[in-house]
């Protein structure tokens, strides 16, 4: 049994005093410490100085024997102390219970049964052929005072040979039967102060008997790797990798990859869903759970109980704010939908809008919450004390904000020029395209879907451009005819969504051609609107804007039905396949194949925070089965379905870069003195503009790291975790795409850099770009309606003579349903949230320097921040520049989106790390 003295102690105003600090695991003989002259294990600095004054009744007889510890033999001669400084994370405890059991966890921690540690060497034990350990240590003693009150700090010290060598790894154990969240630990010695950061969830033991090994903060390549921990880095790399069988764990940090074969419901008609990442569905890969399965052909994995959320890696949850600021978007729609709900059930229908002075309403409505004290019990004080203690809001928590784009221009909307605008500037603003050639073709089969030629024709377009002043040639040559076209995209489902009977909805595939006119206006031209063909006529459709009043309101539905279009494709292509889907991949490559202590990891991880987890909570309620998407969007029941069209026809790794994305469209144009190498078509075309700064940055980091840690081509393609990386990344993570062509060799830094470039954009700017922007530009539901419920009427339809007399009332009619609008406004708004805990890619520096005892790669995460406080003011002087015509004038909200700092909330503004919501 452990032998120390009883240590008299007040915790909480109460004496205690200690018990033998492994008397509850005394049968366990690997946890006796011997207490001898040559090797201790000192507890805390109190616990020594008592343990030197009773130095007198302890005895020097060893009570282990000297094999278990090959260095305390003989020929080990002097010692020396190091300590171990433990920084252990809080959660945030609001219930009383919950207070309580805080301090029994603290009590236990006092007495010495909460944590051990080891220290392994990054010297071989010549008797063992690994590397040395110390003894384990129990961390112990009442947490020392620190500043932050989110954090515990305990200290151990150990006492080892002189020749022990520099601690490379720790080895933790969880002997609570909760899991502790370790932030750090800093080992100190008379020479030297060594960084192990953490900020990991420890498993309890009684979970997983294997300790958590925890390495040291200077990166390193596998070949550079201390011969003391090897072994250490491939087990801790074979430890996450999981075996690929049975149902994962919360308490688990397993990384492998399944389809996406839990979205619907095979058990119920109305809930079965195509499994996607199979040939005839291709799509990325996704995080496995193991959850059983509900139906074996095809195989779909049950959705568990309604409440219950799916597993990810425990480092990959929410933490608590995260998680009380999403809820607090569920929260808010909860009471927002419940109007409209009662009203719908009462008369057994939903209620359109029938003015827009029910839209305006949607502002104005407000449940007010007075501010409360926080109580133990009770949901006032659970609201009050989630308001003010958490998120620090105001009263009115519960009342949407007036969107910008009609916050100081209600009519802007109405407009052409803010139409266009919107392409250049908008929430989605990557699917305008040059238009090269004229006729416009389709590459969809002839047979199927009619005539590959677009019936906007070129005596059409060149009537329209006539009232600029021009000719269809000179604006082709001048390159000022621009093009939106979701035609392909959207006419294989056309037939399938207009036939869906549940929720009715209607639509057409859409083509827009753009006119950029000499004063930097981009207005649209021409609308083509594209049924199926029948055999009686080719269902295509032309629509340009008249001056007559029929003209005018038909040109207003034609262009809701691009905007239904464009929302559409925007959040299951643009948003959710080219950023979530397709970086969860990456995220799970990265965690399998490079170890914590790998350059590239290091460099990713900022960028990989919370995805899989927002990805998690899209599976379970947004994307699924049936979810808000479905509901509220054009393409309802088909939409994962499109989305994987999408990622089959269009997707490819070497595209999804700024620059190359840009050429692809034709809004750009290489140009090697450029700085990034392209050079714009429209040089007032915001999001390009803007993104070009974040990713020239972003590319001069990578590119700085890469070449500080990598010498040769040979040093990359000899490192076998990078190798293993990108290998996997292509043919298990992208399984579909693995024989494809494009993808990008990994055989110099140029290509690293590149690839990493690539990542950190999409994973920060990109998604920044694209989903900030929702609630802005789409709270309003008739400047974005996220679906229409009608056709536009033709004179021969029995709606047409209503549209004639109250062409307002046919256009309300055709938006979403009160319900529909404040489901998808909820969601939009909770999609463009920061939370309070975000992490902002101009804190990096502050991020990164928690990672690094680097003093040079320091100053390259130094000289990237101060590069974006130099862009975010720039950017802010192009937002005053009254020259640049979509970004500054009379009512319209400024480009913002990609300003790298916010504060929490809606804003508009601001670039996280990661996609984190």
């Amino acid at each position: 049994m452990f032998v120390a003295s009883p240590v008299k102690t007040n915790f909480n105003g109460v004496s205690l005093v200690k018990s033998p600090a492994f008397s509850a695991l005394s049968c366990r003989k690997q946890h006796r410490v011997p207490i001898s002259r040559q090797v201790r294990a000192v507890i805390s600095r109190e616990e020594k100085a008592v343990d030197q004054e009773d130095g007198k009744k302890s005895t020097n007889k060893p009570l282990i024997n000297s094999s278990q510890f090959p260095w305390q033999r003989s020929k080990y001669t002097g010692s020396k102390t190091v300590t171990a400084v433990v920084k252990i994370r809080k959660k945030i405890k609001e219930k009383l219970t919950e207070r309580f059991e805080h301090q029994l966890e603290l009590f236990m921690k006092a007495i010495g049964q909460g944590m051990l540690i080891q220290l392994v060497s990054e010297e071989i034990d010549p008797e063992t052929g690994k590397g040395r350990k110390s003894l384990e240590s129990p961390v112990m003693g009442l947490p020392k005072a620190v500043k932050d009150p989110r954090y515990l700090v305990f200290t151990a010290d150990f006492t080892v040979p002189i020749n022990f060598g520099k601690p490379g790894a720790i080895l933790v154990t969880n002997l609570l039967s909760t899991e502790i969240c370790l932030s750090e630990i800093i080992i100190e010695d008379s020479t030297d102060t060594i960084l192990f950061p953490a900020n990991t969830w420890i498993h309890s033991k009684n979970d997983n008997p294997q300790a958590r090994i925890i390495f040291r903060s200077q990166p390193c390549l596998p070949s550079e790797t201390p011969d003391g921990i090897k072994e250490l880095r491939e087990k801790d790399l074979v430890s996450v990798r999981g075996d690929g069988k049975g149902e994962r764990k919360p308490h688990e940090r397993i990384y492998d990859y399944d389809v996406y074969n839990d979205l619907g419901d095979p058990r119920k008609t109305e809930r079965v869903r195509p499994v996607l990442g199979v040939p005839e569905t291709p799509y990325p890969r996704r995080c496995r759970t193991g959850r059983p399965l509900v139906s074996k052909d095809p195989p779909c994995e049950s959705r568990g109980k309604e409440k219950e959320e799916f597993y990810v890696p425990r480092d990959e949850v929410f933490e608590e704010i995260k998680r009380d600021t999403f809820r607090a978007g569920r929260f808010k729609a909860l009471f927002h939908n419940l109007v409209p709900s009662i009203a719908a059930a009462l008369s057994n229908l939903d209620i359109p809008f029938t003015c827009f002075s029910d839209i305006d309403n949607l502002y104005k409505s407000n449940i007010v919450l007075g501010h409360t004290e926080p109580k133990d019990t009770g949901l006032g004080g659970f609201i009050g004390g989630f308001m003010n203690g958490i998120l620090n809001v105001t009263e009115t928590l519960l009342k949407y904000d007036t969107p910008a784009v009609i916050k100081w221009d209600r009519f802007a909307w109405l407009r052409d020029n803010e139409f266009g605008r919107q392409a250049l500037a908008g929430v989605n603003p990557v699917n305008i395209e040059l238009l090269k050639e004229l006729p416009i073709r389709s590459n969809l089969d002839p047979a199927l879907y009619g005539p590959q030629e677009s019936v906007l024709t070129e005596e059409i377009i060149a009537r329209e451009v006539e009232h600029y002043g021009t000719t269809i040639e000179k604006a082709l040559e001048e390159k000022r005819l621009f093009l939106v076209d979701y035609h392909d995209i959207l006419l294989p489902f056309v037939e399938k969504i207009n036939s869906i009977k549940e929720d009715p909805r209607k639509t057409y595939a859409s083509r827009t051609i753009f006119f950029y006119s000499k004063n930097g206006a981009l207005r649209p031209l021409a609308i083509e609107l594209s049924l199926p063909p029948t055999a009686e006529s080719e269902n295509k459709f032309v629509y340009t804007h008249g001056h007559d009043a029929t003209t005018h309101w038909i040109w207003k539905l034609a262009k809701a039905h691009v905007c239904s279009n464009d929302a559409g494709v925007h959040q299951l292509v643009n948003h959710w396949l080219r950023t979530h889907a397709s970086m969860e991949p990456y995220i799970i490559a990265t965690n399998r194949q490079l170890s914590t202590m790998h350059p590239v990891y290091k460099l990713l991880h900022p960028h990989m925070r919370y995805t899989l987890e927002i990805n998690a909570r899209a599976r379970k309620s947004l994307i699924n089965g049936g979810g808000i998407i479905e509901s509220c969007f054009t393409p309802g029941k088909y939409a994962m379905e499109l989305s994987s069209a999408a990622y089959k026809s269009m997707w490819r790794f070497d595209m999804e870069g700024l620059p190359a994305d840009l050429v692809r469209r034709g809004m750009a144009e290489e140009d090697s003195s450029a700085e990034c190498g392209v050079r714009l078509v429209i040089d007032d075309y915001p999001y390009a503009a803007d993104g070009l700064l974040i990713w020239k940055a972003i590319k001069d980091l990578v590119e700085s790291y890469v070449k500080h840690f990598y010498s040769d081509s040979k040093s990359i393609t000899s490192d076998l975790e990078l190798q293993a990386w990108w290998d996997e990344i292509k043919n298990k993570g992208h399984y579909d795409k693995k024989d494809e062509p494009w993808w990008p060799k990994l055989n110099t830094t140029q290509d690293l850099s590149q690839i990493l470039t690539n990542m950190i954009w999409i994973a920060s700017g990109q998604h920044a770009a694209i989903n900030f922007g929702q609630y802005p530009f789409g709270g309003y539901v008739p400047n974005r309606p996220t679906l229409l419920r009608k056709l536009i009427p033709q004179e021969t339809d029995p709606d047409y003579e209503m549209f004639m007399r109250n062409p307002q009332y046919s256009f309300l009619g055709s938006l979403p349903t009160q319900l529909q609008a404040t489901k998808v406004m909820a969601v939009q708004e909770t999609l463009s949230t920061h939370s309070p805990d975000e992490e902002y890619l101009i804190e990096l520096r502050e991020v990164q320097r928690h990672w690094f005892q680097d003093e040079q790669v320091v100053k390259y995460f130094n000289k990237f921040s101060e590069e974006l406080v130099k862009i975010e003011k720039t950017i802010n002087e192009r937002n005053k520049d009254k020259k640049l015509k979509n970004r500054t004038g009379a009512g319209m909200p400024p480009y913002e989106l990609l300003l790298p700092t916010s504060p929490h909330g809606v804003t508009g503004r601001g670039i996280p790390n990661s996609i984190s919501i």
